[in-house]
Order: structure tokens, then C-alpha cells, then sequence
């Protein structure tokens, strides 16, 4: 039994003026903004063991904690994907807001504008059977022909990447995969997200999505225009992350940091509008995002690794003994970070994960 995914759609407008085909027609990344070089990784060759690769993909992981993957063999799935983003987002918004994803730490459903949007990777699996939640008729029609292959697809690409941290780690063959085990319900999802173009230069200054590290333990991103930006560890200023036709942006979570005693690193990064002409179109992105295991309790794995406990060792200011399952932490971090929840600073900072910097904006 396939039990986990979810599903999330995301707008930042509250109507369908501006929705647009994702993708087309898009004009070139500026070249006269900061960027952040990242390491280009071939999904292909480490599948196959490739032992040069396999060591440029431990080099990321374990010093930015992003990179871009090529070859992933998703494609045709993200474009799909899109399609059926933009057509649930064209659905009148009181439609739309049936499947609103409430302010109680649940992820999956619609976001309003102001508030996120989400499927979950166990209603994906298991659909016909609900897990999590009833979803728009725009994704159900398609959850067996576009967002079950995508969602298998991000799943054989995070594995392949998991299993590859499992033995640098020193961990006992099929520790992590046991952590992110298909059988279990979690936090998984895929999110779909659309923000729309602006002329305004002051609201282009603000962040569309807020300085955050990932709740869970691997990130596989899809978008066709600029706007992520990272903050890496020693930095004061953000860089965008430019985005490349065909290369997914893979990134490190919370759990996966705290699993490896922060070996693996998760680092700061947020999304703006999109630099320069861009700014003038619709941004769609779609992530998939893997997370353990409902029960599966965040703390580093110092009994199963000595050079996790080595590096614990080496890092007597971080707490990697958080007491929270992954659903518990993830709940807290999604419910202190919705706007009606709000009550103060003692909010925003029951949001943060392992932020390197968590006053970061």
C-alpha cells in the first residue's frame, strides 16, 4: 500500500485576471542581479553509482544544501503538472476556497491570498481512498494520469538521493528510506504556486514567501522564472538562485539536518518577485516536497552513526534532540506562520525551524 501525498495550490492574487499558460513566452534571466552559483548534479549518474558525481552531490548537500538536478527524467510531468495548476487556479474563487486549508496547522488544500496552497502526497496515492482531505474536480480528474506520475517521479529521485546520504552518513543500509516510509502517513505534498506580475518597484522590494528553512527533508522545485533567493551561512545579503531550463533546484529540510546532526544543511532562502523585465509575468512554480513519517521523531542519529556523533559533538550550541515528531513540528511550523494566528514576535518565532538566522526577512 502507497499511502502518502498531499496537494497545495498557492495563489497570491485573489482573482483570475492574470492567469496566464506557465512557461510561455518568458523572457531571459537578467544577468545584472546577484546570483548564487550552484552545483549542477546529473540524477542519471549518481543513480548509477557514479562515484565523481555522487561526491559533487555530498559536496552541496552538505555545505549550501541546494543544488540543481539534470536528467531527473520529470519533464513532461511538471509541464502537466502546470496545466493542471493554472486550470485549478482559473476555478471561480468561491470554488476555490472550499478546499481553503484552514488556520489549524494543515498544509494540504488552497491557500488564500494572504494566508498558501497544497496536495498531499497520501490523497495522491491512495485516491480514490480521502487520507487528508477532498480536492477541486480540476485535480481529480487528473490525479491518476498527472499528479500520481509526478509524485512517483518525485519520489524515485528523493529516494535516490536519500539513499545516497544514508551511506555517506555511515548509517545502517536503509535507515532514511525506513524514516520516509511510503506505509506511513506524513507530511508529504506537492504545491503548485502562481504569483502574479507587478509595475509597483516598492512592492517588488517585499518577499512573496518569507526567509525560511524547509519543514521537511528534501525539496525537488520546478519554476520557469526567477524570484528564489538564498542567504547562505556567513552571508548578509541575498543572491537568486537563477533558474536553468530542465534542471530542477533540489534542496535540504529541517528533518535531514537534524537527522545528520547538521551535517546536512538546511539553508535560509525565501521567494521576491521575479528581477528585472520578469517582474511583468506570472510566476508559477511546483515543488514536491518529501517528509518523514508522521511518528518519526526529529533527532539526530547519533546511536547509528559515529560520524553523526562526532558532529554533535562538535556543536554543543544546537539543540538535535527536538522531542517533536515530524508532524508535530511540521503543524507548529505551518500553523504560527498563518496570518490570522498572529498574536506577536513569540508567534513568528514558534514558526522557525533551524534557521541559521531566524530574524532573517
Amino acid at each position: 500500500m502507497l499511502a502518502n501525498i498531499a496537494i497545495s495550490f498557492l495563489p497570491f492574487v485573489d482573482d483570475s485576471q492574470f492567469i496566464d499558460v506557465p512557461g510561455s513566452a518568458l523572457p531571459p534571466f537578467p544577468n545584472d542581479v546577484p546570483t548564487h552559483p550552484l552545483l549542477i548534479i546529473d540524477h542519471e549518474l549518481i543513480k548509477a553509482g557514479d562515484v565523481e558525481e555522487v561526491n559533487r552531490l555530498w559536496e552541496a548537500a552538505t555545505t549550501i544544501g541546494f543544488w540543481y538536478l539534470k536528467n531527473h527524467g520529470a519533464d513532461q510531468e511538471v509541464s502537466d503538472m502546470f496545466d493542471m495548476g493554472a486550470e485549478t487556479m482559473a476555478l471561480p474563487l468561491e470554488e476555490r476556497m472550499k478546499f481553503e486549508r484552514g488556520d489549524d496547522g494543515r498544509s494540504f488544500g488552497y491557500k488564500k491570498v494572504g494566508g498558501s496552497a497544497i496536495d498531499a502526497t497520501d490523497d495522491a496515492l491512495a485516491y480514490p481512498q480521502v487520507v487528508h482531505r477532498t480536492y477541486p474536480s480540476t485535480v481529480n480528474a487528473r490525479m491518476k494520469n498527472t499528479v500520481a506520475p509526478f509524485v512517483h517521479k518525485g519520489l524515485e529521485v528523493t529516494y535516490v538521493v536519500l539513499n545516497i546520504f544514508n551511506d555517506k552518513l555511515g548509517l545502517p543500509k536503509g535507515t532514511l528510506e525506513k524514516l520516509h516510509d511510503m506505509e506511513e502517513y506524513s507530511g508529504s505534498e506537492t504545491r503548485c504556486i502562481r504569483s502574479p506580475p507587478t509595475q509597483d518597484k516598492e512592492a517588488r522590494k517585499k518577499a512573496t514567501l518569507g526567509a525560511h528553512t524547509d519543514f521537511g527533508s528534501l525539496s525537488f522545485l520546478h519554476n520557469r522564472l526567477g524570484g528564489l533567493q538564498v542567504l547562505p551561512q556567513g552571508h548578509d545579503e541575498w543572491s537568486y538562485i537563477q533558474p536553468i531550463p530542465g534542471h530542477a533546484v533540489c534542496n535540504i529540510g529541517d528533518a535531514l539536518s537534524l537527522f545528520s546532526g547538521g551535517i546536512l544543511q538546511s539553508n535560509i532562502h525565501r521567494v521576491v518577485t521575479p528581477p528585472g523585465v520578469q517582474a511583468e509575468y506570472e510566476r508559477w512554480s511546483l515543488v514536491f516536497f518529501i517528509r518523514p513519517g508522521n511518528s518519526k521523531v526529529l533527532r539526530a542519529l547519533v546511536e547509528s552513526s559515529d560520524s553523526i556523533a562526532e558532529a554533535v559533538k562538535k556543536r554543543p550550541d544546537r539543540n538535535f534532540e527536538t522531542g517533536s515528531t515530524a508532524m508535530v513540528w511540521f503543524m507548529r511550523r505551518v500553523k504560527n506562520q498563518r496570518v490570522s494566528n498572529r498574536t506577536g514576535p513569540e508567534t513568528w518565532a514558534a514558526s522557525r525551524g533551524t534557521e541559521h538566522t531566524p530574524t532573517a526577512v
